[in-house]
């Protein structure tokens, strides 16, 4: 891939990781109103959400790789 697909990638997977952040919160929240909720769904959701984070670091290291000096 070159430099414009991998940051093109990386702000699909930033807007993802956002929108899960906002999931997340969302089935938490609902789920301490109703006592207990979908706490399956939740761990999902953070699971995939530390794959994307993991992702995200790894076009970030290829787009701005280590310099030693």
């Amino acid at each position: 891939m070159d430099e414009e697909q991998l940051r093109k990638m990386l702000s699909a997977l930033r807007t993802e990781h956002r929108d899960l952040d906002v999931a997340i919160a969302a089935l938490s929240e609902a789920a301490q109103d109703q006592g207990g909720g979908d706490q399956l769904q939740i761990a999902r959701l953070k699971k995939r959400k530390l794959a994307l984070r993991d992702r995200i670091a790894v076009i970030e290291d290829q787009l701005l790789p280590d310099i030693i000096a």
